[in-house]
């Protein structure tokens, strides 16, 4: 765990670290990825290193319920003991936890915000539903809300504005962009035993774990669909509140980011709330469409923060 001995040695090693979280997220997150293209390059390297050990820990997570015989629960614990000690030190021979300590430390990330992201994951283990949106809430703490807390210090916020102020409005991001995963994945995530969908409100309209899983798609369950679009909406409505709070180069991202996520809540209702027959998508013409919207603003937000007007106070 030791890093090299020469500093061209240890940036050479950190630049192929950051490299590796680029190729994760690039696979596996393209709507975010796309969004992060109108980061300043330092923004962006961090925002793949959050993203890609997030990405990590939840694909353990997975694990036991794609591949039988593997040990979830032992390989997590491992992976999160590692992470942990290595953001202390500073330093790491995997090249995900590299980037992660690396961003950690760069942007002053509290240490306690990756605990509670891994509490959150060690939880999937064994939690398979929520009896109430608040406990809800109160899983998506550690799964959604540091999210947004810790990619909240690399993006910075605007001149006179705490990051305490802004807080609340990255935990409703967060937590909206998790909810929005919730509803798309219902299908897959019933698979591996898992409903995100508050247990009281399935029960108001008459939706049964059983029902999921036959893949069968109710009046009720349409119900309860429009009710949690409506939720995970609010929840945007939320966050909107703080995009001007950050700082000037970092919104469009956000801005980009927000209109893709949000777009696949209008694609849900496009399919009439029918999840159960495959994910629903935003279009690739449509998420290029997104992002040629936000680009030249994000390109101007960033001439004008290097302007000396833009320092004064």
């Amino acid at each position: 765990m030791a890093p090299p001995a020469t500093r061209a040695a240890q940036q050479e090693q950190l630049d192929a670290a950051y490299a590796v979280c680029r190729g994760i997220a690039a696979e596996h997150g393209k709507s975010y990825f796309l969004a992060t293209r109108l980061l300043t390059p330092d923004r962006r390297a961090a925002v793949h290193a959050l993203y890609a050990a997030a990405r990590v820990a939840d694909d353990i997570v997975d694990v036991g319920a794609d591949e039988p015989g593997r040990d979830p629960q032992g390989e997590l614990l491992a992976w999160s003991r590692a992470a942990l000690a290595e953001v202390e030190a500073g330093w790491s021979d995997d090249p995900v936890r590299l980037a992660l300590a690396h961003t950690y430390r760069r942007y002053d990330i509290p240490l306690e915000h990756l605990v509670d992201f891994l509490a959150a994951m060690t939880s999937d283990l064994d939690v398979t539903g929520y009896p109430d949106l608040a406990a809800l809430d109160r899983y998506m703490w550690g799964s959604a809300s540091v999210i947004g807390l810790q990619v909240l210090p690399v993006l910075g916020t605007a001149p006179g504005v705490p990051r305490e102020e802004a807080a609340p409005h990255a935990i409703a991001l967060g937590e909206a962009f998790q909810l929005t995963n919730f509803l798309r994945d219902v299908a897959e995530d019933v698979d591996r035993g898992r409903v995100y969908l508050p247990e009281d409100m399935m029960a108001a309209h008459g939706v049964t774990r059983e029902q999921l899983a036959a893949r069968e798609h109710t009046p009720g369950f349409t119900a309860l669909m429009r009710e949690m679009v409506d939720v995970t909406r609010r929840r945007y409505d939320d966050a909107a509140l703080g995009t001007p709070m950050l700082a000037r180069e970092s919104r469009d991202c956000v801005r980009a980011a927000t209109d893709l996520y949000g777009g696949i809540l209008t694609e849900i209702e496009r399919a009439g709330y029918r999840v159960l027959d495959g994910r629903v998508r935003v279009s690739r013409p449509r998420r290029l469409a997104v992002f040629a919207r936000r680009l030249s603003a994000a390109q101007l937000a960033r001439v004008v923060s290097r302007s000396p007007a833009a320092t004064r106070p």
